[in-house]
């Protein structure tokens, strides 16, 4: 057997993290219309989702960080460079559009924030495998 790293671990809670933001909320997305068949069933799920949600953000959040510090991202290529300011910029983005679904007071925000905030995710995720892969 292959011995872990620490590169593994911070690598292995990044992706961990990133399954329960990008994945919890499909997941919830999916379980949505059987819970709006219940009276105050779907907001129920969806702050129980958040108790989750946010902790694993803070963990991308760190882990984010952490990857960037474990490289010299002085010496990487200019287009590795863009693209880490691109996921970053997406990250961010994600966050603030998933904070403004919560706080949403309408249904068109409701449904703005909940879409760009799960597309920022998976392009996140998508950015994330760019840099891992490095091409």
């Amino acid at each position: 057997m292959m011995t872990p790293t620490v590169a593994t671990v911070r690598i292995a809670l990044h992706v961990l993290a990133a399954t329960i933001w990008v994945g919890g909320q499909f997941t919830l997305a999916g379980l949505l219309p059987v819970l709006r068949k219940h009276e105050g069933a779907a907001k129920q799920a969806a702050q129980a989702f958040n108790r989750l949600a946010w902790p694993a953000f803070g963990v991308l959040v760190v882990t984010g960080m952490w990857n960037l510090a474990a490289i010299d991202i002085t010496s990487a290529s200019n287009s590795y460079q863009i693209t880490v300011f691109i996921k970053i910029a997406v990250a961010i983005a994600a966050g603030v559009a998933t904070a403004a679904h919560i706080a949403a007071r309408t249904k068109l925000m409701l449904a703005l924030g909940g879409a760009l905030g799960a597309l920022c995710s998976v392009v996140a995720v998508f950015l994330g495998v760019l840099l891992h892969t490095g091409n």
